[in-house]
């Protein structure tokens, strides 16, 4: 294609960021072709601070963006034109000079048992090892089955998997939405229902970041956008962003639109489970329906679980 513009996407390297960076090229290069467009995609692997500490939990490795960061300084500098992330994996605030121009359909946010013999949490048996690094897992799970032993679980979706063999658990925790555009969704022994384990913000979705200048990416991007999606995910993080949360913090949400209504769960709990708020609220503001359940839970007591925990 003479006179073809090269777009450059940066994703992480993992088997999962590529797999699903590759859906996203063949998603955009078919909209550009109906639009009579001539791009080239080519894809540039960068390691992230979060891929490169693998021996301590992320909430103990503190800081926001783990797997954005070093992605984002390649975008302000022009390394890559575009960047393919996990939306749940995105700080609330983004960089200056950034914008999110696509969030593409969502795919399950529901998070998966993977388990040798039993097909749902209550058929763990009692004092069961679960591998999970998520506090926000940890803190519902617990809720449900106090008497689970609950141990971090770091690595790629494909390592994590090979640890439920090899290190002795009886279970692990993954998300759906990874293991589906794996095309390993058989190896789930089901989907934990957002009743019971109300998903990360932005869980099962992702989001297309470029130059907020560019206005010809922008373009593409928008015609890539799932507005339904967007605003689900656009409530979830608002939720996060009035509460400040990161990894650090058990913390969930989730919301589903039905028109221009939007209903939004929101979580936050103590580490140990033992205490656990949670409530819903509908609006079609997605930003003001997330700081308005923020500031309802903070009134319920989240203003104590965050300083405790912080």
């Amino acid at each position: 294609m003479a006179g073809a513009r090269t777009i450059v996407v940066g994703t992480r390297r993992s088997a999962l960021a590529l797999t699903q960076t590759g859906q996203v090229i063949e998603d955009l290069a078919r909209i550009a072709r109906e639009l009579g467009l001539a791009y080239r995609f080519e894809t540039r692997h960068i390691v992230t601070k979060g891929d490169r500490i693998l021996d301590v939990s992320l909430s103990k490795v503190g800081g926001k963006g783990l797997f954005v960061k070093e992605i984002e300084q390649e975008l302000l500098s022009g390394g890559i034109d575009i960047a393919v992330h996990s939306m749940k994996d995105v700080p609330h605030t983004l960089e200056d000079g950034l914008a999110i121009g696509a969030v593409p359909r969502r795919v399950d946010p529901r998070d998966a048992l993977i388990a040798r013999g039993a097909r749902s949490i209550a058929e763990l048996p009692r004092g069961a090892r679960v591998g999970t690094s998520s506090l926000r897992r940890m803190c519902q799970l617990k809720a449900i089955r106090p008497d689970l032993r609950l141990e971090p679980l770091r690595g790629n979706i494909d390592t994590r998997l090979k640890k439920l063999e090899t290190e002795g658990f009886d279970a692990i925790i993954l998300a759906m939405a990874g293991l589906k555009r794996m095309g390993w969704e058989d190896r789930a022994s089901a989907p934990i229902p957002v009743e019971a384990c109300v998903p990360a913000a932005g869980q099962g979705a992702l989001g297309v970041e470029c130059r907020a200048d560019d206005e010809e990416l922008l373009a593409l991007l928008g015609r890539y956008n799932d507005e339904a999606t967007a605003r689900a995910v656009e409530a979830e993080r608002s939720f996060l962003a009035e509460l400040n949360g990161g990894c650090q913090v058990p913390i969930g949400a989730y919301a589903e639109t039905a028109g221009a209504m939007i209903r939004l769960t929101g979580m936050i709990g103590t580490p140990d489970g033992e205490t656990l708020l949670k409530e819903s609220m509908e609006g079609t503001d997605p930003r003001l329906l997330g700081r308005e359940l923020a500031r309802r839970l903070l009134r319920l007591g989240a203003d104590r679980i965050l300083a405790d925990v912080r």
